[in-house]
Formats: C-alpha cells, structure tokens, sequence
C-alpha cells in the first residue's frame, strides 16, 4: 500500500472536515443540526457501510481468519488499557485528568473515522475485520469505560451529584445493546452465514452507506469550528500524547502482532484502527455524568487535526 494513498485519503477527510466548519459557520449546520446528523450516522449509514461489506461477492475469510482477528484486536485493546495507565505518568499529567487521557487512549474513532478511513486505504474486504473492531469497542466502552469515568466522577463530584453518574448492572447491560454492536454482530452473521439479499436491498444499503465519509467529516468539522485555535493547540502535553499514542503505540502493536502471524488484512487493519484519533464517545458520556470535559474534548480535536500527519507515519508500516 502507497503511503501517498493513505495521505491523499487523509487530504480528502481534512476537506470533507473544512466543509463541515464553513457549514456551521455559515449557519448552514447548527449544533442542534450536528446532533442530528450524528445520530443518523450511528444509527444508520455506518451500520449499513458494515452491513455491505458482507455481502460482498468477493474471497471471504475463513473462520480461523475471524478467529485471529478477534483475538489480535483483543490483545491489542489490552494493550491500549495498560498503555492508558502509563501514559499519564509519562507525560506528568494531574491525577485528577488521569481518567480523561486513560480515555483518549483507550478508545480511537474507529466508527465515524476508521470506517471510511479503512474502506478507502484497504478495500471494502477490510470491514469485516473493522466490524470485530467496532464490536470490541463497544463491549468495552460500556463496561471499563463507564467503570472508569465513574472512579473519576467520585473524585470530581459535589455532594449530590455522584449518585447521577451510577448506573445499575441492568442499564449498563442495555447500553450495550445499541446499534454499533448490533450491527457488528450482524455483519459477522451475515458474512459467516453468506448470505444473500435481493439487489434491491444491497443497492439502498450501499447508497446509504457511501453517506458516512460525508455525514461524519461534516460533524468533526462542526466540532473543530466550535473550539478556539489556542484552546485547541496550546497544551503541549497533548501533542506529547498524541505522538505516543497514534504514532508509537500502533506501530509498536503492528511489530509485536507480525511476530506471531503475517495475514496482511488483519494486521493492516489493525494497524489503522489503532492510529485513528481519539473517539467521541468518551466526551458524550463524560457530560452525561457532568464531569469535567474540556481536556477530553481538547484531545478529540488535536488528534483529529494532527492525525493528517500521524496517521500517514503510522501507515508506513502498513505490510505490503
């Protein structure tokens, strides 16, 4: 894989994401608006960009294909939580932000970025690994994740407000059961099972899902346009952390995976999953618990806009 490729895709986000900030510039996207929009990409257009990738008619990975990848990307999501107890340390970060950087780390835009990201540089044969990813993602970002936000809330909280960021056993179980894991889950089934569908299903299913590159650009775009330029770029730390963990840490996955198996595709997948910038989820369910958010949404942002570079250095070890 050209590394001029992976660059000309990353060029071709950043002007899908310039849109988006003149859009919400212009009025044209409100914040009410961007909201809106978010949702459609979670609930339908990146569900049915998964959903199309297995019911393609080209060479499919076998089981024991799936079965590595579901245990390499494991492993890998081991390491970003070890990697996120550490990475604070490094950097000297306040104990009181550990929590916000452990996020950061943990869980990369592996939905709104990676999806597109991975189906332009790889092809769409790649999405059935991006699926497990996805599926990964969501398992954890409910269970470690909230588990995590909510140690930090008991730091943060005033009296009272604690109690508002506990959740039961029984909710935490029905948020995950949402539409990234549901159509993960069906992707896999639908690619195990080979199935097939009428075309006129499979042609509504690819249009919708050719929206996502668009739809989820635009909203990053009205999130970068919300944020002052010396709220985004003046906190040097954060450009420490996103050369370690966009950069170092998937390449420092990618060599240690290769020494145990060489399937290209899950390795490259892996690769650019774990180079993706910072998710938006850890910031949606940190104002939920009303915990402090702005060195959250400060990474979101400055790993979004520096993974123009990061993302092409990283995918110099993409396995050719």
């Amino acid at each position: 894989m050209s590394i001029t490729v992976v660059l000309q895709q990353m060029v071709i986000i950043f002007i899908l994401i310039g849109i988006g900030m003149i859009l919400y510039r212009r009025k044209i996207i409100t914040e009410e608006g961007s909201r809106q929009i978010s949702g459609l990409i979670i609930n339908i257009t990146n569900p049915a960009l998964l959903i199309c990738s297995a019911l393609d008619d080209g060479p499919k990975a076998s089981l024991r294909e799936l079965g590595i990848a579901l245990v390499t990307y494991a492993a890998v999501f081991a390491i970003l939580i070890g990697t996120s107890f550490l990475i604070p340390r490094l950097l000297r970060i306040p104990r009181n932000l550990h929590y916000a950087y452990q996020m950061l780390t943990i869980f990369g835009n592996v939905g709104f970025i990676g999806i597109p990201l991975a189906s332009a540089v790889l092809g769409s044969e790649s999405l059935i690994y991006v699926s497990i990813f996805n599926l990964l993602f969501n398992l954890l970002i409910y269970t470690f994740g909230i588990s995590l936000l909510q140690r930090a809330a008991t730091g943060q909280a005033q009296e009272g407000t604690t109690a508002s960021a506990c959740q039961t056993g029984t909710n935490r179980l029905q948020k995950l059961i949402n539409a990234g894991t549901i159509s993960a889950a069906v992707t896999i089934i639908f690619y195990l099972g080979n199935f097939r569908v009428p075309v006129i299903i499979s042609s509504a299913l690819s249009y919708t899902g050719r929206a996502t590159t668009l739809l989820s650009m635009l909203v990053l775009g009205v999130s970068v346009a919300q944020m002052a330029p010396k709220d985004i770029f003046s906190n040097p730390k954060l450009y420490a952390f996103t050369l370690l963990r966009q950069v170092l840490v998937p390449i420092g996955c990618m060599l240690l995976m290769r020494q145990f198996f060489d399937n290209r595709l899950i390795l490259n997948t892996m690769l650019l999953m774990a180079a993706v910038p910072a998710a938006n989820m850890p910031l949606m369910l940190a104002k939920q618990m009303d915990m402090e958010t702005e060195s959250i949404s400060q990474g979101i942002i400055l790993t979004t806009v520096l993974s123009l570079a990061t993302v092409p250095a990283a995918c110099l070890f993409l396995m050719q």
